[in-house]
């Protein structure tokens, strides 16, 4: 069988599944108009990115700074990858995911608040883990510390009202390690972890989460700190812009009858954007052992889930970036349809995460004192 047969093969098989699960899920939808405009699917049982297995998340927050920390816990190494595509990016350890250096894998990926000062709580979560022997340790000599690897990303929110007059003590490196302390299988959506000081357009971000059980049995999850240039609500009403992707009633089910907009356009969007105050980070995780480069491709298709979310995405203002995690629980039965995977993979990844900034934006609420910021206000 050539090359062309197989991915033949492997689209019509996929169509036909795709079939099914939409036929199934018409059965016992809703009303036809909101079926209609709306995604069909299955989520995993949490729907959050802590149903890929292997994947712990923990969270931790300082009301008074208006900022917080998440942090990805991989329970043992995994495979990873990152796509930046935001024109201000803060980050640490992003090229030792390059595929051409030594180490494939990390321990954990760590999304925070505070801009540069938000780099350092990798310090205390790479401390953590070395007390405990995990991390890279080139054959582990007797009395030689190992090397955790906890790439990290920030977003900016320095300028939220928060006090942040903390002089030579960030507070991220004690949120960081209360995070890693508290990680599990269910967290908080919204105004929590890194997404705590976080603002979307004009509405209030913060953190957000889905996850996707394919019909093949892998899942694919993402968790994302939305805190964007752009709006994720159209023009004039409440819809997200990522509805035509939403699973059942999971962030408001107002369907996409309401998405319309101008080239020039983005609905709430922050009025005078700045430079360095705009980001969404994000990780995606999968339970299907991939290789770095393959990973790599995840990560790419993936990241147009922004773009399927946010309006602008990517902008010069942004700083996006998303990690990539394959857990690796498993394997690709046929070897020769591994990149037909790789594109099933991405462009699900893709909506996963297009869903989980909805969410993130949708379970928002505002500081204490504070009203009119969030998408329940609108």
């Amino acid at each position: 069988m050539n090359r062309r047969t197989v991915l033949g093969s492997a689209l019509i098989g996929a169509a036909a599944a795709a079939g099914a699960t939409s036929a199934a899920s018409a059965a016992s939808a809703k009303p036809a108009a909101q079926s209609a405009a709306r995604a069909s699917g299955c989520t995993g049982p949490l729907n959050l990115i802590t149903d890929v297995e292997g994947i712990k998340v923990g969270q931790a927050h300082d009301a008074g700074v208006r900022t917080g920390v998440t942090v990805i816990l991989a329970e043992k190494p995994a495979v990873a990858a990152v796509d930046v595509r935001g024109g201000g990016p803060a980050g640490r350890e992003t090229d030792v995911l390059r595929a051409e250096n030594l180490v494939q894998e990390v321990d954990a990926i760590i999304l925070s608040g505070g801009s540069v000062y938000g780099l350092g709580s990798a310090d205390s979560v790479a401390a953590w883990m070395g007390m405990r022997g995990r991390g890279y340790g080139m054959g582990g000599a007797p009395g030689v510390p190992p090397s955790p690897i906890i790439p990290t990303a920030c977003l900016y929110d320095l300028a939220n009202g928060g006090n942040k007059q903390w002089e030579m003590e960030p507070p991220y490196r004690r949120l960081s390690v209360q995070a890693l302390e508290a990680a599990g299988d269910r967290f908080d959506l919204g105004t929590a972890g890194a997404g705590y000081g976080a603002e979307a357009g004009a509405l209030k971000g913060g953190i957000g989460s889905a996850s996707a059980v394919m019909a093949a049995g892998w899942t694919v999850g993402a968790i994302v700190a939305v805190n964007s240039v752009g709006s994720v609500v159209a023009p004039g009403g409440k819809s997200f812009w990522a509805a035509p992707y939403e699973i059942g009633d999971e962030f408001g089910g107002l369907g996409s009858s309401g998405l319309h907009a101008s080239a020039e356009d983005w609905g709430p969007s922050k009025f005078r954007p700045q430079p360095r105050e705009n980001t969404t980070i994000a990780c995606i995780a999968t339970d299907v052992a991939l290789t770095r480069v393959e990973l790599q491709r995840v990560a790419i298709m993936a990241q147009d889930g922004m773009a399927r979310a946010i309006r602008p995405a990517h902008a010069p203002f942004d700083g996006d970036t998303l990690f990539s995690l394959s857990t690796g629980k498993k394997v690709i039965a046929d070897p020769a349809l591994r990149q037909v995977v790789v594109a099933q993979l991405g462009n699900v990844a893709a909506d996963v995460l297009a869903r989980a900034v909805a969410r993130g934006v949708y379970h928002a609420t505002n500081y204490e004192g504070m009203t009119g910021k969030t998408w329940r206000e609108l």
